[in-house]
C-alpha cells in the first residue's frame, strides 16, 4: 500500500501551477515554429512570431506566458493500492495548492475566479475553487493531469447532440468559424464524442492534455477510424483559412485530439473545446516518494527568432490624436503606438454603464474623450516591473458597450484581442473610430512595451480595474479601420481561397 502524503500532494499541485504558466510544453513549441515556417501571410506570420518570442522570454524570465493564467481543472487518478495521509478531502487539496500557486509573491499569477457567477461575481482572490475529476484506478501511485485554461478559449467550447449518421467533420467545419479567433488560434482542439453530453465535455477536456503528434500520424498514416477522423478533421479546420490570431493563414490548428465513448444508439454526442495559444498543461504521478520534481527545459529548445519589421510599419502617437488622423489607418496595417492608454474590461465597462444610467459622473482622472482603451486585465508586476504579462482580452465581450463608449464619451479607439461584431464594427464605422489588434499569447512581450502604469478608477475589482498605461512602440495592427474594414472578415476569406488554390 502506498501512502502519500498530504504535502507531497499539494507542492506538487502548487508546483506544477507555476510551472506550467511560465513554461510552454515543447511539443507545442515545436509544432508553432513548424506553422510559423510554413506561413504565407505576413500578418499571421508576425503573429506566430510573437507567440514564439514570448514563448522564450517568458521561458528565461519565469513569468506568466499570458496574462488570464486561468482557471485551474485536475484530472486526480487514484491507485486502488494507495491512500493519502491526510486529514484534507481531494478538492481541499488540490485547492491548497492552487491558493499557494496563484498567490506565490515570486511569480504571482492572475486570480481570474468569482464566486457567485449568475449574481455577484466575486473574486475569489486565490484562484479557487478548481475543477477536480477523481478516478480510482488499478495500479499504487496517484496520477495527476492538471490544465490551466484561458477564459477566451474556454468561452469558445461548443457542444451538439448530432444525430448517429450526421458527418463530425462537417459539424467542426461550420463550427469553427463561429467559435472567431478568440480563443487564439494557432492551437489545439480537444474533441469528445459518445457517452452523454456532459461525458463529451468531459473527454474533450481531458484529450487536450495529451501530446501534440499530429505530424507523426501523418508521416505514419492513420491506423484506425478515430485516427482518420483526426486528420479530417484537422485538414477541414485548417482549408477554412482562419490562421493564427483570425487574420486568414494556413495554420489554425496544430492539432486535433479526440476520446470518444460507447453512447446510446440514438444519440451521437460530440463535444469541441479549443485550447488556445497558451497551451498549459502537464501530468505527474506520485509514488509516495517525495513531490513531484519539474525541471525546465533549456532554453536552446526555443527556437530563436527575430520579427521582421519591415518598412511599412508606422510609428504612432496615441496623445493628440483627431479622427482625421486615424481616417488614414488602413485595415491590416502594423503600427506600433506610444502614449498614454486607459484600461477597462468586463466589470468597468458594466460600472461606466450604471454610473451613465443614474446621471452621474465618471471617477475623478477617468476621461475617454478622443483616447484609446485596451481591454486588458494585468497580472501584478514583481521586482521592478511596471506591470506584469499584460496581454489582451477578447474584445467580442466588450461589444455592447461600444456604442455608448463612443457616443457618450467620446472614445477614438480601442485595442484588444479578435474580431468585433457586426454592431460594434458598424458603430465604429458611424463614429469614425478604430479598432486595433494586439496578439494574445504574447503578454509578456507587450508588457514590456509598457513604461509606466498607474490605478486610475475601480481600485476594488482588481484586475479588471481601470489603469492608465503609457505605451512605446506596442505592436498592433489595425483590425477594423475608420471606414469599417475588418481584417478579421476579408483576411480568412482571401486565405481560404488561396488554400483551395494550392491544394488545387
Amino acid at each position: 500500500m502506498t501512502i502519500i502524503k498530504k504535502a507531497d500532494f499539494i507542492d506538487s499541485i502548487a508546483d506544477s501551477l507555476q510551472y506550467i504558466s511560465c513554461y510552454h510544453p515543447l511539443d507545442f513549441v515545436d509544432a508553432v515554429y513548424a506553422a510559423y515556417q510554413r506561413e504565407k501571410n505576413p500578418a499571421a506570420k508576425d503573429a506566430i512570431g510573437q507567440i514564439l518570442i514570448n514563448s522564450r522570454m517568458c521561458a528565461i524570465g519565469r513569468r506568466p506566458v499570458c496574462q488570464d493564467t486561468g482557471i485551474v481543472t485536475a484530472f486526480v487518478k487514484i491507485g486502488m493500492n494507495c491512500r493519502f495521509d491526510t486529514d484534507m478531502t481531494i478538492q481541499e487539496m488540490v485547492d491548497e495548492g492552487v491558493r499557494r500557486a496563484y498567490c506565490d509573491p515570486h511569480n504571482p499569477l492572475r486570480k481570474s475566479v468569482v464566486v457567485g457567477p449568475a449574481t455577484e461575481r466575486r473574486n475569489s482572490r486565490d484562484n479557487t475553487p478548481a475543477i477536480v475529476y477523481t478516478e480510482l484506478v488499478e495500479g499504487n501511485g496517484c496520477e495527476v493531469l492538471i490544465a490551466a485554461k484561458g477564459g477566451g478559449s474556454e468561452n469558445k467550447s461548443k457542444s451538439v447532440m448530432l444525430n448517429p449518421s450526421d458527418s463530425i467533420v462537417e459539424w467542426a467545419r461550420k463550427t469553427v468559424p463561429i467559435m472567431g479567433a478568440g480563443w487564439c488560434p494557432p492551437g489545439i482542439l480537444g474533441i469528445g464524442i459518445g457517452g452523454t453530453i456532459d461525458k463529451a465535455m468531459v473527454l474533450a477536456k481531458e484529450s487536450l492534455m495529451e501530446p501534440v503528434n499530429i505530424h507523426e500520424l501523418i508521416a505514419r498514416g492513420p491506423a484506425d477510424k478515430l485516427e482518420e477522423l483526426r486528420l479530417e478533421i484537422f485538414q477541414a479546420v485548417n482549408d477554412l483559412g482562419i490562421g493564427a490570431q483570425g487574420l486568414g493563414g494556413l495554420t489554425t490548428v496544430v492539432d486535433v485530439k479526440i476520446r470518444d465513448y460507447p453512447t446510446h444508439a440514438a444519440s451521437l454526442p460530440v463535444a469541441m473545446i479549443p485550447n488556445c495559444a497558451a497551451a498549459r498543461h502537464t501530468h505527474f504521478r506520485l509514488d509516495g516518494q517525495g513531490p513531484a520534481v519539474f525541471t525546465p527545459p533549456p532554453i536552446s529548445a526555443w527556437p530563436e527568432i527575430a520579427l521582421e519589421g519591415g518598412g511599412d510599419v508606422r510609428r504612432v502617437r496615441l496623445d493628440g490624436l483627431t479622427k482625421a488622423d486615424i481616417a488614414s489607418w488602413k485595415a491590416g496595417e502594423t503600427l506600433l503606438v506610444s502614449g498614454k492608454i486607459l484600461t477597462g474590461r468586463d466589470a468597468a465597462h458594466r460600472r461606466i454603464q450604471q454610473l451613465a444610467a443614474e446621471g452621474k459622473p465618471l471617477p475623478e482622472g477617468v476621461d475617454f474623450n478622443g483616447r484609446f482603451i485596451y481591454y486588458v486585465g494585468p497580472v501584478d508586476p514583481v521586482g521592478d516591473e511596471v506591470v506584469g504579462p499584460a496581454g489582451p482580452t477578447t474584445s467580442t465581450r466588450m461589444d455592447k458597450y461600444t456604442p455608448m463608449m463612443l457616443e457618450q464619451f467620446g472614445l477614438l479607439g480601442m485595442i484588444g484581442k479578435a474580431e468585433r461584431g457586426d454592431a460594434a464594427i458598424a458603430s465604429i464605422k458611424q463614429h469614425g473610430a478604430v479598432y486595433l489588434m494586439a496578439v494574445g499569447g504574447a503578454a509578456y512581450l507587450v508588457s514590456k512595451a509598457i513604461k509606466k502604469s498607474r490605478t486610475v478608477a475601480f481600485a476594488d475589482l482588481g484586475m479588471e480595474a481601470i489603469y492608465e498605461f503609457e505605451v512605446e512602440d506596442m505592436p498592433v495592427t489595425v483590425a477594423v479601420d475608420s471606414s469599417g474594414e475588418a481584417v478579421h472578415k476579408t483576411g480568412p476569406a482571401f486565405w481560404c481561397q488561396e488554400i483551395q488554390k494550392m491544394k488545387a
